[in-house]
């Protein structure tokens, strides 16, 4: 069993590497809380990453389950031995945190082992908010020393901008793998079906459907600004990712973008530099 320095350590390094938006943006928060935010950022990886690192949706399934179980103190095994599991079980206890979000979270992820359509709008805004609003609001609970920060609000819309602008950069990766996140109501009007993107025939109408989920995530951008008063300035570096959805979006409206085979990126020092400048 590692010592707890040695979990947060590979929680970090996890972090720097898989998920390095949240890692610089993670860099602007207190030195003291940086290492319990890269143990919540590391268990969100874990987590979204099991369809890739699975064979079938059963298996991906069973270690869900798996993830559910050590929360909930359920797992057979020693949890502490996974240095993800240990950090974040330190990070709960430290600040209090809700475990049933965390709970909810893995819940949410159980949609993406499966090929289904996303059904509707509400559905993704929902799927977001287990997600992306959740990583939010729990960063701002762990900033704020355990306290309620009173930024349910603001988290929650800034968890879908969020989450749309990198669903809608890993569009081809989903597209080639079968996965659907764009919601299908958003598609039919605009005269799109499925197989028009997991053959990556695309179409005249996937523009139009693309465009409208830029609008909603700047919707959602919108609203967080309206709500920026509410969020106490200790709980600010859990918003910084904000920064990067609009350059993100501007991105994706350049002439030569191929929503089916351009991957969407920043230079690392303009990703740096809308960090430090802040979200709003």
């Amino acid at each position: 069993m590692a010592d707890p320095q040695s979990n947060f350590a590979h929680c970090e390094a996890l972090v720097r590497e898989a998920d390095p938006d949240r890692y610089f943006a993670s860099l602007l928060a207190p030195a003291d809380k940086r290492p319990y935010l890269h143990a919540l950022y590391a268990f969100n990886f874990e987590v979204a990453r099991v369809r890739d690192s699975v064979r079938e949706p059963m298996l991906g399934e069973i270690r869900l389950q798996w993830w559910r179980d050590a929360l909930q103190g359920e797992a057979r095994g020693d949890v502490r031995a996974n240095p993800v599991a240990a950090a974040l079980d330190d990070a709960i206890v430290k600040f209090r945190l809700p475990r049933q979000s965390l709970v909810d979270l893995i819940d949410a992820r159980m949609f993406d082992l499966y090929d289904d359509p996303m059904p509707s709008l509400n559905d993704l805004e929902g799927y977001c908010g287990e997600t992306s609003s959740s990583l939010i609001q729990l960063s701002a609970i762990m900033l704020n020393d355990g306290k309620d920060p009173g930024t349910a609000d603001a988290a929650g819309h800034a968890g879908v901008a969020y989450a749309i602008a990198g669903l809608l950069r890993a569009f081809p990766i989903h597209a080639r793998q079968g996965q659907l996140y764009l919601p299908v109501d958003i598609l039919a009007r605009h005269g799109v079906v499925r197989d028009d993107i997991v053959t990556g025939r695309g179409g005249p109408g996937l523009a139009g459907a693309l465009a409208d989920m830029r609008a909603i995530a700047r919707r959602h951008l919108d609203q967080v600004r309206t709500l920026r008063s509410t969020i106490p300035s200790a709980a600010e570096p859990a918003f910084r990712p904000l920064a990067l959805v609009e350059p993100y979006l501007k991105a994706m409206e350049k002439r030569d973008y191929d929503p089916l085979n351009t991957p969407v990126d920043l230079p690392q020092w303009r990703k740096i530099w809308a960090l430090w400048r802040g979200p709003f």
